[in-house]
């Protein structure tokens, strides 16, 4: 590539059908540099630039200072969301995905946007469709170890590099919104009438694989949450060598496909550009704080959403052995909903875990929503929460958990344990079963799209914060009122004494 004769930055369309006319695709998130190695620095910004504010745009290279480009690229990596995550698409054929529009920084792909993108692959392209899967991945991830600060021989990305740069057909999409991908899989399994298969790579070397028959690989990835043990750079580029292998299993036996790459949820890498950029920022005696880990809530469907559940954790004890199910809860693929119904009168929720205490345990929320006259509206109140488990039912009370139906339904804790409200009364006791849900949230009717309506909190409209606020404000009143009636009170003199008359005789001043 001949260097520019300025040094101003231009933007250029590349085009659908970049990859069939051979030209320069070296902006392709995060592709391999093919200038000289003088040119390596300015290819990394690029790169960094194109992930955060388009997907089918090339930036023509110009020369910048160091620095600049340095700052530039933490500038970005600081500058994405923590609540969306990236998603990398890739086929064998041509012209699947047309030229996406210009969108402002910042713009978040939406499940119906997520939709129109891969409708077009999906009803033109392969029927082979690869779906890895990652734990959690965020925009940083590319930045911090993508190889943007110019070390791309330590890219922890270089097979989905050179998966991008060598497939007809690419699109990156920088920041989706989790709740369109955390349906990514049942959305691709309607599609293409086909249930996910869960395989790995000794597996996929055993599989017969036909063109004319739709399938659905899915490849989990793991990352820190499942491999504490290891650095992030290092679970990285072992999941970039997993990719490069299914790829390479894929085009030995000359198979076409389409393939995804994102994750569950998005991750957190800055306490490591700090350590990658060569320790920019402050960092004296400075704490890392922990980052606070959002899941998607569970959503039951039938023809739209109808039933939205969320916690930030959910356990569950039995006979005193205690089970966290969050992480199998929200965001899981795996989870089954089965045995789950909604009408505009009732609705159910059923959650069911296999190897659960040695047993099929289920969970099941049961909400009805009824008119009342006095109040000329719809509540709705949460009939019971059933535990289904080796044949034996154990019920409790939540007759507590209410609201308008055309709100949702939010409480700090939802939970058996009497310290923590006791919103769930077992119907016998004492119960073997106990439950804890925090930050709990629910709404079963009404519901529009993936978001909950205006939720009615469970907490008083008189907390004790607010007491203590009355208090002390009519306390300093009181010592004000007292203050002021004191000062008013006050009498003076109203006559003198004179020397050179008599004196004067008072007998009483006030």
């Amino acid at each position: 590539m001949s260097k520019p004769k300025e040094p101003a930055c231009t933007w250029a369309n590349s085009g659908a059908g970049r990859g069939s006319s051979g030209g320069d695709r070296s902006s392709d998130l995060p592709g391999p540099a093919s200038e000289a190695v003088e040119a390596e620095p300015v290819m990394a910004a690029t790169v960094a630039v194109r992930i955060q504010t388009g997907v089918q745009r090339a930036m023509v290279p110009c020369r910048m200072p160091w620095p600049l480009l340095l700052l530039a690229a933490v500038a970005v990596a600081a500058a994405a969301p923590e609540q969306q995550v990236p998603l990398v698409l890739w086929s064998s054929d041509r012209d699947l995905w047309a030229p996406v529009a210009d969108t402002h920084e910042g713009h978040i792909t939406s499940d119906m946007q997520l939709s129109s993108y891969l409708d077009p692959a999906l009803e033109l392209g392969p029927r082979n469709v690869l779906l890895f899967l990652q734990d959690k991945l965020s925009i940083e991830d590319f930045t911090a170890y993508g190889g943007v600060f110019g070390n791309k021989q330590d890219s922890a990305f270089s097979n989905l590099e050179n998966a991008l740069d060598l497939a007809p057909s690419s699109l990156v999409l920088p920041a989706v919104d989790w709740y369109a991908v955390s349906t990514l899989t049942t959305y691709l399994q309607e599609k293409l009438g086909a249930s996910p298969l869960h395989v790995d790579l000794a597996t996929l070397r055993e599989l017969k694989l036909n063109a004319s028959l739709p399938a659905l690989l899915l490849i989990r990835l793991p990352y820190t949450a499942s491999s504490s043990l290891m650095a992030p750079r290092e679970v990285l580029t072992g999941n970039d060598e997993v990719i490069g292998q299914v790829l390479s299993t894929l085009k030995s036996e000359d198979i076409a496909y389409t393939a995804a790459f994102t994750a569950v949820r998005p991750s957190r890498v800055t306490r490591d550009v700090a350590m990658v950029a060569g320790g920019l920022g402050r960092q004296l005696l400075q704490k890392q704080a922990a980052s606070l880990v959002i899941h998607p809530p569970v959503s039951y469907n039938d023809t739209a959403p109808r039933i939205l559940f969320w916690a930030q954790n959910f356990s569950v004890e039995y006979r005193g052995h205690q089970q966290d199910l969050t992480h199998r809860t929200f965001g899981s693929p795996e989870l089954n909903l089965t045995g789950s119904f909604w009408n505009d009168s009732l609705a159910e929720l059923s959650l069911t875990y296999n190897g659960l205490f040695d047993a099929t345990v289920t969970f099941k929320f049961i909400l009805a929503s009824r008119f009342y006259p006095v109040s000329a509206r719809d509540w709705f109140t949460m009939e019971r929460l059933e535990i289904h488990s080796n044949g034996s039912i154990t019920a409790f009370n939540a007759s507590q958990v209410t609201g308008p139906s055309v709100y949702s339904f939010r409480c700090e804790y939802v939970s058996s344990n009497s310290q923590m409200g006791s919103l769930l009364v077992p119907h016998t006791q004492p119960s073997l079963w106990h439950i804890t849900l925090q930050d709990f949230q629910i709404q079963a009717f009404n519901v529009t799209g993936e978001q909950f309506s205006y939720a009615s909190d469970c907490a008083g409209f008189f907390t004790p914060g607010i007491w203590m606020g009355l208090l002390t404000s009519l306390f300093m009143l009181f010592i004000f009122t007292y203050g002021l009636h004191m000062i008013l009170s006050l009498k003076t003199m109203d006559r003198f004494d004179d020397h050179k008359g008599p004196t004067i005789a008072l007998t009483q001043i006030v």
